[in-house]
């Protein structure tokens, strides 16, 4: 069994705690030992990385992840995308944030529905590279959901599964797991990008429908997603066991109440990347300024993050990243969200850096045992040699070249370089 030793090295591992100076042995794809200040492991039979003072931190881990979703311009366009160029879109979005340190993610929807389920099984398999992924069903949707892009008289489709009453949820939620999902994903509010027929106040779903879906994804052992806004929707999500909600903007404190009860089954992603962009960066591709706050993103941007701030203070756990893969929010920006929670949040990069890890890790494990987010014995060798400091700089992510060294499963993906291309950034959120 082939081991490999990460030495000198600044260590984050991902606990919380303060970084530290030490050294990390890798055997086969699990982490071996953990040594820190002056100790050392013995390097008879290790090949011995050398890591010049560079930060080591776990793998990070997206709970809110569309690799499918193509960059495109519009919604519509995704429906309007052959299966066939989709899929090697699919492929080349799973390298790419690969290459900029998510070596897990949970996907909160496919574009099609067996896209998810084929990219998973081909990185597993080792034919593409990739994270690890937790395949999902494209998001359900009854008639009149957010972004239900039909019309009278037209086709159209985008990304969507149209289910109308119980007895058609469970069929199709039964089809989809038939398939090989991971995730069930259920758009059960609005949202303002959605509006005038279904913004984010409104619950697009109804119970008897979520019930029926959540009974057949639970009694086959599927986790569940939901795209949920409204405090309804929040609500709902918690009561039937939903494990990833997705936003959560609107939560009275009856619904805050409720989920710090039940804390320990949730994670929450808000997905603030989306809403800043399309508030300050979006104009090239028709969404105004103007636009944005006619449609109240400048409210859904703030209520995000104080909501967030509740959460954690509660001992909610909250989760950067989601919602990139469109033209204005492309996969490979997805870091820019460890800002976000930063600098309009007012986390620390500490905190941050544990919700993209640590919390992350126990999320990926769907209710099992945890064993990435960390760099602990006993855990998978998921692993990112960084170019300085991120807990001093947390922008340091958002530049691929950074990523010294990339290893997933205890191989090696990108190879230990050295050096810093030192290239000018996008600005995420002064």
């Amino acid at each position: 069994m082939a081991s490999t030793l990460v030495t000198n090295v600044r260590i984050f591992d991902g606990s919380g705690h303060r970084s530290f100076p030490g050294e990390v042995l890798v055997q086969g794809n699990r982490i071996k030992a953990v040594a820190k200040g002056g100790e050392e492991i013995g390097r008879e039979g290790v090949e011995v990385i050398e890591g010049r003072g560079a930060t080591l931190m776990p793998g990070l881990v997206n709970c809110h992840g569309h690799l499918s979703y193509p960059d495109l311009e519009t919604l519509n366009a995704i429906g309007d995308l052959p299966p066939e160029e989709h899929m090697l879109i699919s492929v080349r979005n799973a390298r790419t944030v690969l290459e900029h340190g998510h070596t897990a993610v949970v996907s909160a929807a496919a574009a099609k529905p067996r896209l998810d389920i084929v990219l998973r099984n081909e990185i597993e398999a080792g034919r593409v590279p990739g994270p690890r992924l937790r395949a999902c069903t494209p998001q359900f949707n009854a008639t009149g959901g957010p972004w239900d892009p039909r019309q009278l008289h037209m086709h159209h489709s985008s990304f969507e599964i149209i289910a109308d009453g119980p007895i058609e949820f469970r069929r199709k939620v039964r089809e989809m797991i038939r398939e090989g999902v991971d995730v069930v994903k259920l758009s059960i509010s609005g949202d303002n990008m959605s509006a005038p027929f279904a913004d984010e106040d409104s619950t697009t779903m109804a119970e008897d429908e979520i019930a029926a879906a959540c009974e057949v994804a639970h009694s086959r052992g599927k986790a569940l997603a939901s795209h949920a806004r409204s405090d309804s929707s929040i609500a709902l999500s918690v009561k039937y066991g939903i494990q990833f909600i997705h936003h959560a903007t609107h939560p009275s404190e009856r619904t805050l109440d409720l989920l710090e009860r039940h804390k320990t089954r949730h994670s929450v992603c808000p997905a603030l990347g989306i809403t800043y962009v399309m508030l300050n960066e979006a104009a090239d591709w028709g969404l105004s300024r103007e636009w944005a706050l006619k449609n109240r993103l400048d409210g859904e941007l703030e209520a995000a993050c104080e909501t967030a701030r509740k959460m954690v203070k509660r001992g909610i756990k909250v989760m950067p990243f989601g919602d990139y893969g469109v033209a204005w929010n492309p996969h490979g920006a997805d870091n820019r969200d460890l800002e976000y929670f930063v600098n309009l949040v007012g986390f620390s990069p500490a905190e941050t850096l544990t919700m993209a890890t640590k919390w992350g890790g126990e999320a990926f494990a769907l209710g099992g045992t945890p064993e990435l987010g960390q760099i602990r014995p006993g855990f998978l060798a998921d692993l990112l040699l960084i170019d300085g400091d991120p807990l001093a700089d947390i922008t340091l992510l958002q530049d691929r070249q950074n990523f010294l060294m990339i290893m997933k499963n205890g191989e090696l993906y990108k190879a230990p370089a050295a050096g810093r291309r030192g290239e000018r950034r996008r600005v995420a959120a002064e």
